[in-house]
């Protein structure tokens, strides 16, 4: 899955010992994307690929992500994990995501009308 937006929040790092002594660390950012009605999402980055991808307050981004859900004490998380990130080029317009319905956007032209059909156009 991808999802591109501007980065609006960079949260601080948690870090940790897993059970097995093995050190960790996690980073979690917001991105928005530029629909007419903004969607945020909070994914995060783990170990390695946080160093790898830099990112920064205020970038525009594409963001590749898994989506994984995992049960603690009888209640269930969603994690976001980005595996891949790309940034936009500067001046490149923002995507607008997909429209969730058939109609056209209501900036395009209506479709033309054809000419009335005349009564000699009659089919039998």
């Amino acid at each position: 899955m991808e999802f591109q937006g501007k980065i609006i929040a960079v949260l601080p790092i948690a870090e940790g010992q897993s059970k097995s002594g093995n050190n960790w660390k996690k980073q979690e950012y917001v991105i928005e994307n530029h629909d007419q009605y903004p969607r945020k999402m909070c994914f995060n980055l783990w170990s390695d690929k946080i160093d790898q991808f830099n990112i920064q307050l205020g970038e525009e981004l594409n963001v590749f992500f898994d989506i994984d859900c995992r049960e603690w004490n009888g209640k269930w998380f969603n994690d976001i994990r980005a595996w891949k990130v790309e940034r936009v080029a500067q001046g490149a317009q923002p995507q607008q995501s997909a429209p969730m319905n058939n109609f056209p956007p209501m900036n395009e032209a209506p479709a033309p009308i054809p000419p009335a059909a005349s009564e000699d156009d009659l089919p039998f």
